[in-house]
């Protein structure tokens, strides 16, 4: 059986960087999106987000000061990381601007499910160098086990907002707030069956 190679710490100190960054941004996503909502149930989701995208930047930072890392440190990686977050900002300013707020709502949706697709990688990146054990497991594991539940949350609920979003504004029946948020979705096959329940879930409406 082949020796399982050493974790290569180079690129967990680049995955962190980015990670970081990844919710820095998400801050600023969240905060535009909020103000592009207009369903009520919505906005009130986008609000909890902001919130504890707020608290996982605090984790992240707990965690570069375990491992004595600069939070400020630069890389090629965080800079796109970065750039790619002001673009998402920059869309929902847009939209907003347009003056649709229907559209904008759309795109705020859209913007938040391109970055929680970016920081559930990283978090689910982290777990598997957490559960390589060692140093690095010893401090990345709390950090992993207090977010990775929040960010199945974030992605899969958000994506269901941003599909009934557009089901509504073709004219087409919606189920606002979602599936993925009725049924309290927190997995990938959570989330296809809450979707494959939609048309059910019509039907009482």
């Amino acid at each position: 059986m082949a020796r399982a190679k050493p974790t290569d710490r180079t690129q967990v100190h680049e995955l962190l960087l980015q990670a970081l960054e990844t919710e820095r941004g998400g801050i600023k996503i969240y905060t535009a999106a909020v103000q592009a909502a207009q369903n009520e149930d919505f906005k009130k989701e986008l609000q909890e987000y902001l919130e504890e995208t707020q608290t996982h930047e605090e984790v992240l930072t707990r965690v570069f000061e375990t491992l004595e890392m600069d939070t400020e440190e630069q890389s090629p990686g965080r800079d796109v990381v970065a750039h790619h977050g002001a673009s998402l900002v920059k869309a929902i300013e847009m939209a907003i601007a347009a003056g649709n707020p229907a559209a904008a709502e759309i795109v705020a949706a859209e913007c938040v499910v391109l970055a929680e697709t970016k920081d559930h990688q990283n978090w689910e990146l982290i777990g598997k160098v957490a559960e390589r054990g060692g140093e690095l497991g010893k401090v990345l594991k709390p950090a992993f086990d207090a977010v990775e539940k929040d960010e199945d949350h974030h992605l899969y609920h958000t994506k269901g907002w941003c599909r009934e979003l557009w089901i509504q504004s073709l004219g087409m029946p919606a189920v606002l707030p979602p599936p993925e948020e009725v049924k309290k979705v927190e997995t990938a096959i959570g989330a296809a069956r809450a979707e494959n329940a939609r048309d059910e879930m019509l039907k009482k409406h």
